[in-house]
């Protein structure tokens, strides 16, 4: 396995605490690989050969490769997401007492484990908006330090506490700011002097709490890695690595990271926007394609959306399909619901085994108990506005939407190479029973 590569995911999970932050660390790395930046209000102008990126609220990106042949045009495109369940501060973040005591009026963001937040030092991280003369500008801000902490409420006072307990978020929830040295005022003052301006120069905050613990290798043989925010950032990271190592002839390869699939993808920025279907229309519109040919191009274009998929829970193996189930560290599973909650299909199974044996890489396959109701993720949800052919696809992980979440040491070098020949295969869709892949022996790019 390769602990060079999980080092880097780790570093880039670090760097990642919010969304805001993740999408800044995302977008440097592209600029690093020579990515020129483009904006949704500016005029676009691009060439064949050309490799752009664009933001949209600073907590989604798209960034595009064009090949130097547009005799073949259709798009390959990943999708991940920036977004983990947490907790949001409000508007008005301060509570005051009991006694001297300040805490923090939050609200959840997305469906956490509750208990994993508690009896363990926070971080504030986001972006805030500030004055600076005429204009207000975005700030990305993280303390860098622990500044709040859940407290458990002590088993004398809760003697059933290990037989179950439901938290009220409103009560039970409150991070504890202070104990009596900071005084009303002080969060957003805080943040003020972080940052070097004025109090009344802070004007509105997307701040949330985090854990900034750094995630580790661990296990006596190294199986296993474990950090905060695993879902989606390792297949975010996975996705970027190995879109960043290819160069295809033709075409378009695109990598996206949404925002706000942990609360419906049904925003501005979400998989369920425009932003995907925004971007593909004018990268067509400034190769010089008509409507219709931009039509045939996403007929024949394919996405490979990557969110985390659950594992095998070691002590209740009950939880998961007996033959449809995955484990750590045996590579990439493809996901697959009756109910449409993945847009997983024979075609588009059958094309993610074949890209998985040319990279030589394992796969798994995984679809929930008959009796158990699923979540949905970012492939179907996309396609509500560009619908093309997709399959959805994630790596095993333990305790999903935990505050420390824990996956297989093995399992992002494989995605890496998945993700690579994905990028680096020639694909023609001539309909929706046939595709061909090009030739082992014609292949360009470089070998993952």
């Amino acid at each position: 396995m390769d602990n060079e590569l999980n080092e880097k995911l780790l570093d880039f999970i670090h760097c990642s605490p919010s969304v805001f932050h993740a999408v800044a660390t995302i977008r440097e790395e592209l600029v690093e690989a020579g990515f020129s930046p483009l904006s949704e209000t500016e005029a676009w102008h691009l060439e064949p050969g050309g490799k752009y990126c664009v933001t949209r609220n600073g907590s989604s990106i798209i960034a595009f490769k064009i090949g130097k042949d547009q005799s073949d045009f259709s798009f390959r495109i990943s999708a991940a997401h920036t977004d983990s369940p947490a907790y949001k501060i409000k508007a008005v973040p301060e509570l005051k007492g009991p006694g001297e005591m300040l805490r923090l009026n939050v609200e959840a963001y997305g469906g956490m484990i509750d208990s994993t937040w508690l009896d363990r030092p926070l971080s504030v991280a986001g972006r805030v908006f500030v004055r600076n003369g005429s204009a207000v500008k975005s700030r990305l801000f993280c303390t860098e330090k622990d500044v709040v902490l859940i407290p458990n409420l002590a088993i004398h006072f809760n003697r059933e506490v290990n037989k179950g307990y439901a938290f009220n978020r409103q009560i039970d929830l409150c991070p504890l700011f202070s104990a009596g040295e900071l005084k009303e005022g002080d969060f957003d003052r805080m943040i003020a002097s972080k940052l070097g301006i004025e109090p009344e120069n802070l004007l509105a905050k997307d701040l949330f709490l985090v854990n900034r613990q750094r995630g580790c290798i661990w296990g006596a043989a190294d199986e296993f890695i474990s950090s905060p925010r695993l879902d989606d950032l390792q297949c975010a990271f996975a996705t970027l690595q190995g879109f960043l190592k290819t160069e295809r002839r033709t075409g378009v390869n695109v990598f996206c990271c949404f925002d706000n699939e942990e609360v419906g993808s049904n925003t501005r920025q979400g998989a369920m926007s425009t932003f995907l279907k925004d971007c593909l229309e004018r990268i067509s519109a400034c190769l010089g394609l008509n409507a219709e040919q931009h039509r045939r191009a996403i007929a024949a274009s394919f996405l490979l959306s990557a969110d985390n998929a659950h594992s095998v829970h070691p002590n209740h193996p009950e939880k998961t399909d007996e033959m449809n189930r995955c484990f750590l560290n045996r590579g990439l599973v493809i996901k697959e619901n009756a109910a449409q909650k993945y847009t997983t299909d024979a075609m588009s199974r059958a094309l993610v085994r074949e890209i998985c044996t040319r990279a030589g890489e394992p796969y798994q396959q995984f679809a929930n108990r008959s009796d158990v109701t699923g979540g949905s993720t970012l492939g179907n949800l996309s396609n509500t506005q560009v619908s093309l052919h997709a399959a959805d696809v994630g790596l095993p992980q333990l305790a999903m939407h935990s505050c420390w979440e824990t996956a297989g040491a093995k399992d992002t070098q494989s995605a890496v190479r998945v993700f690579t020949e994905y990028f680096r295969t020639e694909l023609h869709i001539e309909n929706d029973e046939t595709f061909m892949l090009q030739p082992l022996t014609e292949q360009e790019g470089e070998k993952p």
